[in-house]
């Protein structure tokens, strides 16, 4: 029992041991990059004079611990900053502390001591158990006098006294016992109800604190779990109306910290880029591997930078981020743009919630209403389609940024097109879509076409009709392009025969007509080009 009790002394001394103090964090504003975010967050602390340690929970479970700033009051000097994800919680038991190693071996010792009087308990049961049934065999021979039996009486009494007492003395004791290791045991248990769901990253400060109260501390860092991207909604009801554009972003966070009602502010800066200046340093040739890339299309190339009118039928998934719900007339009022020198960033005043989960969130930024002039665009030669182009000027103003745009034209989504303001053209053309309403063909003239042969030259003559019909109810403006092809072989020459009367660009082939078509008229123009070469060779892209 001694030693019980100083195991118990032992315990009480744990509440006593200097611990470290923890706080939880709080996400207030977050200024997300294309690759990167930078974290503000704030918690207060009470903290008592002198040196303390600090655990700053729901950090982002991965940061640069170069970009950690820590704002404290005058009165307290931040002495070292150290991110982990696997520093023990307040709520889990450290198990290399001495004192939990006490606690530890207490509940050793009691469980072995309980061990030993419920071994006790049950001998005693077993032996009243036994000597009850010898008293039945014994009361049943009738061979004992009453000198023999008034022994046995007392010796039954006696001896069942004793084994009672002793079984009641250690049920008492293995009762003692059992309330004391459970004692033991909430000494080590975990409340995980007070325990919030939190990310896995922390932050441990050392700090000194001249004045014991309440301290409120700024973290500041960069994750580079975060990244948005811009896109836009192009609505236009006719070609005679602007165009309503709807400035959007996709933001993606995963940084292990929910954004709950925080000022979010976008940029289009990289924190991550080298702003070392390069420095040029001489240039020697050498001979290397020649790889024919002749066969690389153009088109081909387009595509693989993401330029060009895709499905309709493509669809993004992406969550919309929760925000007070509003007119998206009012959107602009919340929403400031400032550009610097180097990027644009866009301050939204309404809070977002941004959850950690991986998925894009819509963000609203900015309606703009783009004038623009209307035309239509074909080049039948690759597609025999007719696109609707809107020309926007003076597009600088706008702060429009390289993206994805969903297109409705008159109530109808048509599909995705890309904006590209990084371009030196004074003019932004915006592809509105393909118009069915226009039908274009393309077809070869098989009697004004053929091949001759000439001594060792072959000579292919080209004739082409391009059909173009204004199905629609208004007048149309078209710029039409085609083209004939260039010889950069001296054996190869090339002859335009008939160029429709269009503006012909003799370095690159390109022929182009401006058409006015009224409602249901339709025009045909024919083009001729002939290509003269040696007839024991091929030219495969004719």
């Amino acid at each position: 029992m001694k030693k019980i009790i100083l195991l118990t002394f032992l315990v009480s001394a744990i509440g006593f041991a200097q611990k470290p103090i923890f706080t939880s964090a709080k996400v207030k504003a977050a200024t997300v990059y294309f690759n990167a975010a930078e974290l503000t967050q704030t918690t207060s602390v009470n903290l008592p004079f002198g040196t303390s340690e600090i655990v700053i929970k729901n950090v982002a479970d991965y940061l640069n611990e170069n970009t950690v700033q820590i704002g404290a009051p005058s009165s307290v000097t931040v002495l070292s900053v150290q991110f982990t994800q696997n520093y023990i919680s307040e709520y889990e038991v450290d198990e290399k502390n001495p004192d939990t190693k006490k606690v530890r071996d207490s509940i050793s010792y009691l469980q072995k001591e309980l061990k030993k009087v419920e071994n006790a308990k049950d001998s005693d049961a077993k032996t009243i158990e036994l000597l009850d049934k010898n008293q039945q065999v014994w009361g049943a021979n009738s061979g004992l006098n009453v000198t023999e039996l008034m022994k046995m009486v007392d010796y039954y009494k006696l001896r069942r006294t004793e084994l009672n007492n002793s079984y009641d003395a250690f049920e008492e004791k293995y009762n003692k016992l059992t309330l004391q290791l459970a004692n033991l045991n909430k000494k080590l248990e975990v409340n995980t109800q007070k325990e919030e769901k939190s990310s896995q990253g922390k932050l441990i400060l050392q700090v000194m604190n001249e004045v014991a109260g309440l301290v409120n501390l700024d973290i500041n860092y960069i994750t580079n779990s975060a990244s948005w991207s811009p896109f836009y909604d192009l609505r236009a009801e006719s070609i005679k109306e602007p165009i309503n554009m709807m400035y959007k972003a996709q933001v993606v966070q995963n940084s292990g910290v929910d954004w709950k009602k925080v000022k979010l502010t976008l940029s289009s800066g990289n924190p991550n880029q080298n702003n070392q200046a390069p420095i040029l340093s001489s240039w020697f040739l050498r001979y290397g591997n020649y790889y024919d890339i002749s066969q690389v299309s153009v088109q081909n190339k387009l595509q693989s930078r993401g330029y060009g009118i895709k499905s309709k039928n493509e669809k993004a998934d992406m969550e919309v981020a929760a925000a007070p719900v509003m007119a998206d007339s009012s959107i602009s009022n919340f929403t400031s743009i400032s550009e610097n020198q180097l990027n644009v960033s866009f301050d939204i005043d309404i809070p977002y919630d941004i959850m950690s989960n991986g998925k894009a969130h819509s963000v609203a930024l900015k309606e703009i209403k783009l004038p623009a002039s209307y035309k239509y665009y074909a080049a039948p030669r690759v597609e025999k389609e007719a696109f609707l182009l809107a020309e926007i000027n003076d597009y600088s103003k706008y702060n429009l940024l390289q993206g994805e745009a969903n297109i409705i034209f008159e109530g109808m989504y048509v599909g995705k097109t890309v904006i590209n303001p990084n371009q030196t053209a004074d003019t932004l053309n915006l592809s509105m879509g393909r118009d069915k309403k226009i039908s274009i063909k393309r077809e070869k003239v098989v009697d004004k076409s053929g091949t001759k042969f000439l001594s060792s030259y072959k000579e292919q003559t080209f004739t082409y009709d391009i059909t173009v019909r204004n199905n629609k109810k208004e007048e149309v403006n078209m710029l039409l392009k085609d083209q004939y092809p260039l010889s950069s072989d001296k054996e190869i020459t090339v002859e335009l025969l008939d160029d429709g009367k269009a503006k012909v660009n003799p370095e690159t082939g390109i022929m182009t007509w401006e058409l006015k078509l009224a409602p249901n008229e339709t025009k045909k123009i024919r083009i001729s080009y002939k290509v003269k070469y040696p007839k024991d060779k091929i030219i495969d892209n004719l």
